[in-house]
């Protein structure tokens, strides 16, 4: 399995969130810690908060802040979410395979990614910020100045 890089921001994204205490950090300030384009992150911000496990402030004072649910996320699930349903190999697409009907490989794939969501499902966004991991992001999100949206 491999996740999309929109998947890989978005639970890097919540990790960063999750080890905030005090200033609310902007997508931009996200972008920037990241070392992403801020465009990618807004996008990614926008469909974390459609899911509702990031809500964002406006105003002074303002930013993003990870919620309640988003703190015990299932990380399975998240990637369930963001990465759809989809087959790992597409049997059926513009040049469909001619072994489709009778292929056991496509169950076998199908199988191992459950098991690679399933290895996920146990594991919440406050978990993967635990230590050692949490202090690094600290480290690495404290490291400049705030940034205006």
């Amino acid at each position: 399995m491999r996740l999309t890089r929109f998947t890989d921001l978005a639970l890097r994204v919540l990790m960063r969130l999750a080890v905030e205490d005090t200033d609310l950090p902007t997508t931009r300030e996200v972008a920037a810690t990241m070392e992403v384009p801020y465009t990618h992150t807004a996008k990614v911000v926008a469909r974390l908060q459609h899911l509702g496990l990031v809500e964002a402030r406006r105003g002074r004072g303002g930013g993003l802040v990870l919620t309640a649910a988003g703190r015990t996320a299932s990380v399975g699930g998240v990637v369930r979410e963001l990465e759809g349903a989809g087959d790992v190999v597409d049997c059926d697409g513009a040049a469909p395979c001619p072994l489709r009907g009778a292929c056991v490989l496509r169950g076998a794939l199908r199988r191992a990614q459950e098991a690679f969501f399933a290895a996920l499902d146990p594991l919440t966004v406050n978990e993967l910020v635990a230590a050692p991991t949490g202090p690094l992001l600290l480290g690495i999100s404290s490291g400049g100045g705030r940034v205006a949206d």
